[in-house]
């Protein structure tokens, strides 16, 4: 047990109905498997599940707990902040690739 940290949070939605929540009513939460520390008042980028730039967000909340099963998960609230251009989605999306989604060349 123990806590990954997400300081350079990446939003990655594994639901299309939480991304949906999120365009359409400007809110959500998503649940993240596994204990992680999501900074509150940080804006971050959103991902759509196949890894492309929507969305500025701000965390406005991350839970952490045990479920009833005894699964470790992570619930992460946040707030739209605006969509992305399609200039800035091409890019953060190219440049996320390379930093996060990618295959490590190191």
């Amino acid at each position: 047990m123990g806590f990954e940290t997400e300081f350079n949070s990446v939003c990655k939605f594994k639901s299309e109905k939480e991304l949906d929540d999120l365009l359409e009513y400007g809110k959500t939460a998503m649940l993240k498997s596994g204990f992680r520390v999501y900074p509150t008042g940080q804006k971050c980028i959103a991902y759509t599940p196949d890894n492309q730039a929507v969305a500025i967000v701000k965390i406005t909340a991350s839970i952490a707990e045990i479920t009833f099963q005894g699964e470790e998960m992570t619930k992460v609230e946040m707030d739209l902040v605006r969509k992305l251009t399609e200039e800035e989605a091409r890019i953060q999306t190219a440049l996320a690739e390379e930093m996060f989604f990618g295959e490590h060349k190191g």
